[in-house]
């Protein structure tokens, strides 16, 4: 799976952080960077964090995507 795919399993859902093989049903995909070993906090999101997920156009996925730091 690349990057940034979001999966559902059951009641669960979950967003691939890195390229990996996967098993899950792929919904979508989001644009954010989840995972940056170089940052000081490498981990964009934590245990307990809460999300939303919004629809958005391929024009914005593709800008998002390019903020990489």
């Amino acid at each position: 799976m690349p990057a940034g795919s979001v999966g559902i399993a059951g009641l669960q859902t979950g967003i691939y952080p890195l390229a990996s093989p996967g098993g899950w049903q792929i919904i979508g995909q989001t644009p954010s960077h989840l995972f940056l070993p170089a940052q000081a906090q490498p981990c964009l999101l934590g245990p307990g964090d809460r999300l939303r997920f919004v629809p958005i156009d391929p024009e914005t996925f593709r800008a998002h995507a390019a903020e990489a730091p």
